[in-house]
């Protein structure tokens, strides 16, 4: 993505003190987070009580304090504490849990999402699981990290090769679950994964997914995501195959092998 690029390149040295500090923003995010894993939620406890919502704020609370203090300049988009500076060139996009669902029934392959834009294009992408202790890290121009080792998507000869991913059927709406399974139609869908919402991204990048595909994501859903898979050898576009950014609609796909991308596209466009 040459906006991403371009906007990284100018200011390396400052992208590695940003990286450092996404670092220390998932550290403290995971520590608000573990507290609350698998804890038995009676039905006396609803609304703002519930521990996702507990966990969810305190994980954002607590990145937005380390932001307000080491990148006071710098805008804010999060999913539980709205915008903050709108106006600034760089903005950290933070969504504290990302797999409520999962969270909820005790899996941990939810995760904590944390990117840097800079004029709405992402340079900057953290995908944290702080159950597990898995904590991929993308940025322009350098390659993605596990854990500090180096991952990388796999090559796709053939879409029906692909093996595909997505969070769920229910969060498609009738139209784009027609697209949805037109693509799904020419994968191999045997190897159908469901569920995994920001970790199926993560396992892409790792090499273990072909294909994610998702509708009506907001952008602290997909910016973090898209360093991680980029910095693996993949690629992330919308379903026309238009590169993601901050005004982008939510129609969301990933690719490890980029050479399908053309593919994937017209499997979407066709109806079954």
């Amino acid at each position: 993505m040459t906006g991403a690029r371009a906007a990284a390149s100018a200011d390396d040295m400052d992208l590695k003190d940003d990286i450092a500090l996404a670092q220390r923003l998932a550290d403290a995010a995971g520590n608000a987070i573990r507290p609350h894993f698998r804890k038995i939620v009676g039905p006396e406890r609803k609304g703002d009580a519930s521990p996702v919502t507990v966990a969810d704020r305190e994980a954002e609370k607590a990145m937005r304090a380390i932001l307000g203090t080491a990148r006071p300049e710098d805008g804010i988009i999060g999913e539980e504490y709205g915008n903050e500076r709108g106006e600034a060139r760089r903005q950290w996009v933070l969504d504290p849990i990302d797999g409520t669902a999962g969270f909820l029934a005790g899996r941990p392959i939810f995760g904590t999402l944390i990117a840097l834009m800079v004029d709405g294009w992402p340079v900057l992408g953290v995908i944290d699981q702080p159950i597990a202790g898995e904590r991929w890290v993308g940025a322009a121009g350098l390659p993605t990290l596990l854990n500090g080792e180096e991952v990388r998507c796999r090559p796709c000869r053939e879409l029906s090769d692909a093996t595909l991913a997505t969070t769920g059927p229910h969060y498609f709406d009738d139209h784009q679950g027609e697209h949805f399974m037109g693509l799904a139609a020419k994968t191999d869908h045997r190897r159908m994964v469901m569920g995994g919402d920001c970790y199926n991204y993560a396992m892409l990048a790792s090499g273990q997914l072909d294909i994610v595909c998702e509708a009506g994501l907001k952008l602290y859903d997909y910016a973090a995501l898209i360093p991680v898979v980029e910095g693996a050898g993949g690629t992330m576009a919308d379903w026309n195959g238009e590169p993601l950014h901050a005004g982008s609609d939510g129609h969301v796909i990933a690719l490890g092998d980029p050479a399908r991308l053309d593919d994937v596209v017209e499997a979407l466009a066709c109806h079954h």
